[in-house]
């Protein structure tokens, strides 16, 4: 009897679990926090540079993607499966050419732009840029983004890189929101699971549901009151 009662309880409980399978390394069901492709002027992408042409305003895009992964990689190494460190270096490792070249069109622009005190400027353009990706609250998702934008950063050849920056700077804004797990946000989740009766009066000597107890699952349910009422 003990063992018939378990199996029915457990028969409901696994549809609950496969209405939201996993999908992600922290999360059950990961957050979305996708975002269209940026040229860099945007509001909500951290620092603006005023008055900054195309290549500076990518150049910017590809510093501040580079900051992020940089935090992640400090962040982020409670999960090591995450590989955000590995990420990182990878990124510095392929992609040191690239990176080169949008410093150096970041230090122009502050020199055009920041007078005398440019060098100053430019530090605290730095500052301000790692500091916007420091989170407690929004932890799990910007990890679990960076990670993703981490390995998919390692697929790329060289000289690609500030292309991925325009695709996933948005998202990996919008990961320092702080967001719960979407399992628990999914009405799938509470939806009404039939469990026969566990009276024994409802069952055979040999563990068989009798017919008269039989409960109909919430669809058969739906369609003979939508049946009765036509």
């Amino acid at each position: 009897m003990v063992f018939r009662k378990l199996g029915a309880i457990l028969a409901g409980l696994s549809v609950v679990v496969a209405a939201s399978p996993a999908s992600a390394y922290l999360f059950w069901s990961a957050p979305n926090f996708t975002g269209g492709a940026v040229h860099g002027d945007e509001p909500g992408l951290g620092t603006t540079l005023p008055k900054a042409t195309p290549a500076e305003l990518k150049a910017h895009m590809l510093w501040n993607m580079r900051a992020g992964l940089n935090v992640a990689a400090l962040q982020c190494q409670f999960s090591p499966i995450l590989m955000t460190v590995p990420n990182y270096n990878d990124l510095l490792n392929k992609n040191a050419a690239e990176l080169n070249t949008a410093f150096t069109t970041l230090n122009n622009y502050f020199k055009r732009m920041g007078g005398k005190g440019w060098q100053t400027k430019f530090d605290q353009y730095t500052t301000r840029t790692y500091n916007g990706f420091s989170t407690m609250h929004a932890q799990l998702g910007f990890c679990e983004t960076a990670s993703a934008i981490g390995r998919e950063a390692r697929t790329l050849k060289r000289g690609n890189l500030s292309d991925l920056a325009a695709t996933k700077m948005r998202e990996f804004r919008n990961s320092l929101v702080p967001v719960g797990d979407m399992l628990f946000a999914r009405r799938s989740l509470y939806m009404p699971v039939a469990v026969p009766p566990l009276s024994d009066d409802c069952w055979t000597k040999s563990s068989m549901l009798k017919a008269r107890c039989a409960v109909a699952t919430p669809t058969q349910a739906a369609a003979t009151e939508t049946a009765a009422k036509s």
